[in-house]
């Protein structure tokens, strides 16, 4: 009998938990040790308490529990290297946990998913996956879905999507892919043009006839040179692609007002607008070199290359998620330059030196970022021995200032374009969970099904409402044979 009572003893301080499935036992003293958690509030006036089974029932993962039971007997919360991050948070709130509270030894594998979860939020504001939009998603998106829905949509609401989808999205349609070839090729050969023609076997001199009457004689003076007139009509072609080009864009545009915002299409506009500002100055004066280098705004008509090329669009976008490291990076440099550049002025001056090219530190900051960058054009060298030890640190701190921080913008480049192919080897349809219909309840016959699964493992609570053998069984369990 003493056995007996210190057995009603012990299950009384005990409580069971099944969770999905899997049963936990524990003390109801190790639940309280976290307040205000939802296990720390279990009641027997609970739905989901079976008084058969004396248990608790949960349909939840059960591998993830087992790290929450053990938070509440050594209060200490590792996270599971086996379970995805989202559900280990959704687990820990169910629960009433704080996933802040996660030990500093898995806190940077836990927060991996998060990183995940920014990066794919970034790629779906690039949209470099083109998910082809239905009917209704393309009558949203320039605004006529009431016509849409009631039948009465126009010719040109129907033509409108057609034409944005060719210019805009390459991978739309065959179509839209040769649209894209075209000005592919349009921007290759605008680009050639403009620097082939700075060749000087591309150009034409101008020349001045200047006739002296009285000693009857004449001379040529070639004061300039000018591109060959075949580059004028090849850029006026291009040109005018790319002028009917962003014409059709902006009319078919969902948005004019985003359409002009957006860097690529001012940058287009600018270096078409500059052609035809270019060519209007150079008549009015006679060839200012100013009005050359303006011209080099149409280089960065290649960043409209981004539009058709993943890679690229991903590779301006790691710069933009890496711009703390690459602020870092330029900030170790220029703090390496003119430090050294203040170093080796001085020591060359330490000793005799009749061939000193660092007559000033402005001239030795050149010095320090090319030696620092590890490209050591050799113009200006050290020739004292102090110099040349100042030159050796200057080496090596470039080479680790940025072998630290380059890495970590070719991690990001990496996160990027992995999670881009990834994302491009998915179903365009993913597999959608319905909610689950709760079956209805009829009486006794749950009770009696856990009565039968109860008999069956010999359970203790549920013998006792058996006779014959079930009742022998629980009394030689009660006296301890």
């Amino acid at each position: 009998m003493y056995l007996s009572r210190g057995y009603n003893i012990d299950s009384n301080k005990r409580i069971v938990l099944n969770i999905g499935g899997i049963r936990f036992e524990t003390y109801k003293t190790t639940l309280k040790k976290i307040a205000a958690t939802r296990l720390s509030r279990l009641t027997e006036a609970l739905a989901n308490y079976d008084p058969v089974l004396n248990e608790y029932f949960f349909d939840r993962h059960p591998g993830v529990f087992t790290h929450v039971l053990n938070y509440y007997r050594i209060g200490k919360l590792h996270y599971p290297t086996n379970v995805c991050g989202p559900l280990f948070e959704e687990e820990l709130d169910f629960w009433g946990l704080d996933a802040n509270q996660v030990e500093p030894c898995c806190w940077m594998t836990y927060t991996v998913h998060r990183e995940t979860q920014a990066t794919l939020a970034i790629l779906d504001s690039l949209d470099v996956a083109f998910d082809k939009l239905s009917d209704e998603g393309l009558a949203k998106k320039f605004g006529y879905e009431d016509d849409f829905f009631s039948g009465k949509v126009t010719h040109w609401q129907k033509v409108k999507p057609k034409i944005w989808l060719m210019f805009a999205e390459p991978y739309s349609s065959l179509a839209a892919k040769a649209v894209a070839i075209v000005s592919v090729f349009f921007i290759c050969t605008s680009i050639l043009s403009f620097c082939l023609k700075t060749h000087p076997t591309m150009r034409v001199p101008v020349l001045i006839n200047e006739t002296v009457v009285d000693n009857k004689s004449w001379t040529v003076e070639k004061t300039r040179t000018d591109a060959n007139n075949g580059f004028l009509y090849v850029e006026n072609i291009c040109n005018f692609w790319f002028c009917l080009e962003i014409i059709i864009r902006f009319i078919v545009s969902p948005n004019k007002v985003d359409f002009i915002r957006e860097p690529i299409n001012v940058v287009d506009f600018i270096a078409t607008i500059s052609f035809y500002s270019d060519m209007m100055f150079q008549k009015m004066t006679s060839g200012l070199d100013i009005l050359d280098f303006l011209s080099i705004i149409r280089i960065f008509r290649l960043f409209k290359l981004t539009k058709h090329s993943k890679g690229l669009k991903i590779l301006v976008h790691t710069f933009k998620a890496s711009a703390k490291e690459l602020f870092l990076l330029v900030f170790f440099l220029i703090l390496g330059i003119v430090i050294f550049a203040s170093f080796v002025y001085y020591t060359e001056r330490l000793q005799v030196n009749e061939s000193n090219n660092f007559s000033s530190i402005p001239k030795g900051l050149w010095w320090a970022i090319a030696t620092m960058t590890t490209v050591g054009y050799g113009d200006m060298v050290p020739r004292t021995y102090l110099g040349m030890l100042v030159g050796a640190f200057c080496a090596l701190a470039g080479v680790l200032s940025i072998a630290l921080t380059v890495p970590v913008i070719v991690s990001n480049f990496t996160m990027f374009y992995s999670h881009t192919k990834a994302r491009e080897k998915l179903p365009k349809q993913r597999r959608r969970i319905l909610p689950v219909e709760q079956p209805r309840k009829r009486f006794g016959a749950g009770v009696q099904n856990r009565r039968m699964n109860a008999i069956k493992h010999h359970h203790p609570a549920a013998l006792k409402h058996y006779p014959s053998k079930f009742n022998q069984t629980k009394e030689s369990i009660s006296c301890g044979y």
